[in-house]
């Protein structure tokens, strides 16, 4: 289980206005706005991405994807994914 901090942020009130979210809806959106970008700037790998998201791995393959962000499959990435792929077929 990934261990999490918590923390404050004060943001703009209109922010929900902005976003055209609810207030409950910040976090998980933030989230996956962090992941992306961490993800974006090759600090992180699509699992860790994911992780972070609170998303599988498929699903952050597919937010990435709908946000148009392109992939840098890394060895590690595909030793993860035979990892997986082992594990699933057995």
């Amino acid at each position: 289980m990934q261990q999490m901090i918590k923390t404050q942020v004060p943001l703009p009130r209109e922010i929900t206005m902005i976003m055209k979210v609810r207030k409950e809806e910040l976090v998980p959106i933030i989230r996956k706005m962090i992941a992306i970008e961490l993800f974006r700037e090759g600090l992180v790998s699509i699992g860790k991405a994911g992780e972070i998201a609170g998303l599988s791995r498929h699903e952050m393959l597919d937010l990435l994807s709908a946000k148009k962000i392109p992939l840098h499959y890394s060895a590690e990435d595909l030793r993860e994914d035979l990892e997986t792929l082992e594990k699933v077929t057995k």
